[in-house]
């Protein structure tokens, strides 16, 4: 079986989701991607020769270029399974099929709605009419969380063509902790993009309010789509993008990890947080309460009350790093579980399978 996954952006989670697939999907089927030359990672796990960049950013005049490379990269690998993921690739992509005829298998995960964004409702109603529109063309869709389905639902799209399949992760390819911090503080780290969806700002407030000695923040990650500046408080260490395989070591020298996402369509870095046995702090939004127990592997706290609500765990972390050690091995129990990638991906592959038993 061909296996083609086209992305914009790969980077961050949908980076993460589409690499560990691919690199496993390898050795049992011929896999292809394609992802943008910009603020895509440059490397995946699967032979060069397979990897195809395209030149593109998210602005009207690239579009049409877009789908025309999609329809001579499509036409000349000729996959049994196109798997897209995200909105802008799962919307040029899927425009393809009105004009062209479909021989192929359409997956299609939108690692979060685009209606469940933090915008108007008159938005919301647009994106959702859009989606349902190309569902179409689609002959399935994997939502990575229950949340995900229950929202997709509720805006109309046909529960008939849609599966939750939770994201997953190896376990930690890091067997020796070689990173050091000041045991004597507690360590929050935070991994991901600064922008609104992930509430570093939140975050910044809540630490310039507590201004507490005792805790020291770690920020792996950097801007992408948006150019505003933040004002960094002195308590923050910022690393910017690291290799996936230097992250573990924050992960594991950190005594817990945050996620104040105002919207989260899964949380990919919680799930790497519980793999390396740190507990979790998240906000109540998207599917995070589905990976974070409160007061079990992390704390929850109320996004419509923050910063007010993170700042009153952080005071209480303060003081309470047994606490935090104990929630992240509760969370390593979960991730075995739950969370591990040879779920993921035994699942998706089985999908693929389907959907092609009922093209036959």
């Amino acid at each position: 079986m061909k296996i083609l996954h086209i992305a914009e952006y790969a980077k961050g989670g949908v980076y993460t989701y589409i690499n560990e697939l691919a690199s496993r999907q390898q050795y049992i089927h011929d896999v292809y991607i394609l992802a943008s030359k910009r603020k895509s990672e440059p490397k995946f796990d699967i032979g060069t020769d397979k990897i195809f960049y395209y030149d593109y950013d998210r602005h009207l005049k690239y579009f049409l270029k877009t789908m025309l490379y999609y329809y001579k990269m499509i036409n000349k690998i000729k996959p049994d399974i196109i798997h897209i993921h995200s909105t802008f690739a799962g919307l040029l992509c899927r425009l393809l099929f009105f004009i062209k005829n479909k021989k192929t298998s359409i997956i299609y995960s939108p690692h979060g709605w685009s209606f469940t964004m933090d915008v108007s409702w008159f938005k919301k109603k647009i994106y959702a009419l859009i989606e349902k529109f190309l569902t179409v063309k689609t002959d399935m869709i994997i939502n990575i969380s229950q949340s995900q389905q229950d929202e997709a639902i509720k805006f109309g799209i046909n529960s008939k063509k849609m599966v939750v399949i939770y994201n997953g992760v190896p376990e930690s390819s890091l067997s020796i902790q070689s990173l050091k911090f000041d045991t004597n503080k507690i360590h929050i780290l935070f991994v991901g993009r600064w922008d609104k969806q992930k509430g570093v700002d939140i975050l910044f407030h809540a630490i310039r309010e507590i201004n507490d000695d005792n805790l020291d923040f770690h920020i792996v990650g950097e801007q992408v789509l948006s150019d505003v500046k933040l004002d960094i408080p002195p308590q923050v260490k910022c690393y910017g993008w690291l290799d996936k395989d230097e992250i573990d070591q924050y992960y594991q020298a950190s005594d817990c990890v945050i996620v104040p996402s105002r919207w989260e369509g899964f949380g990919l870095v919680a799930i790497e947080a519980m793999r390396n046995k740190k507990a979790v702090i998240a906000s109540n939004r998207g599917a995070l309460p589905e990976i974070v127990e409160n007061n079990v592997n992390g704390l929850i706290f109320d996004m419509d009350k923050a910063p007010q609500s993170l700042i009153e765990i952080l005071r209480y972390i303060a003081g309470n790093k047994q606490k935090l050690k104990i929630m992240g091995e509760k969370g390593y129990e979960v991730y075995k579980e739950k969370f591990h990638i040879d779920m993921c991906h035994n699942q998706v592959l089985k999908l693929y399978e389907d959907v092609q038993r009922k093209r036959r």
